[in-house]
């Protein structure tokens, strides 16, 4: 969560199409650490992709998705009011309505892809231009490594540093 470069690769790619975002992980992998199937268990305890999104600039309120290699995932709404996990809600009763997902693993490597519908996460107003976002990867094994599109230069690491997320450009 340093910046540092880290020990095995990921690339992520995020486009829209038909107000869907779609955002697709491959990554190199030396083994996956993945048994939980159920949707909104504790995936980050695991092998996992993250995505965080907010269409709200500060992110007071933002989206957690997640997918493990088995392909269960997580989904949250999570309010912020102060920016610090000591006053965040995560409320993983709440399911994205169209939420698709699927994880491939291969020999060395795993893949997932997220389509998450946009409409339902701006909640009746209308649809920004900018949004604010972070791509967070955890690899369990010998060594436990963190990475970030946006690194939150957290140690140890914590994703839920909405200070931090990236600004993501959308076509409206």
């Amino acid at each position: 969560m340093t910046g540092a470069l880290p020990h095995l690769r990921t690339a992520v790619r995020v486009g829209v199409r038909d107000d869907v975002l779609l955002v697709r992980f491959d990554g190199r992998d030396d083994g996956t650490v993945a048994t939980l199937r159920r949707r909104d268990e504790p995936l980050w305890r695991e092998d996992v992709y993250e995505v965080f999104v907010t269409p709200v600039d500060p992110p007071t309120t933002y989206f957690e998705f997640e997918i493990n290699p088995l392909g269960a995932v997580f989904d949250a709404r999570v309010t912020s009011p102060d920016l610090v996990r000591a006053t965040m809600n995560a409320d993983a009763a709440w399911n994205l309505a169209g939420l698709r997902s699927r994880s491939r693993v291969r020999q060395g490597r795993w893949s997932a892809v997220l389509k998450i519908p946009l409409a339902p996460l701006l909640e009746g107003a209308p649809r920004p231009q900018n949004w604010r976002a972070n791509f967070f990867r955890v690899d369990r094994g010998a060594i436990d490594e963190f990475s970030a599109w946006s690194p939150t230069g957290r140690d140890p690491a914590d994703f839920h540093e909405a200070q931090r997320f990236g600004k993501l450009t959308l076509p409206v």
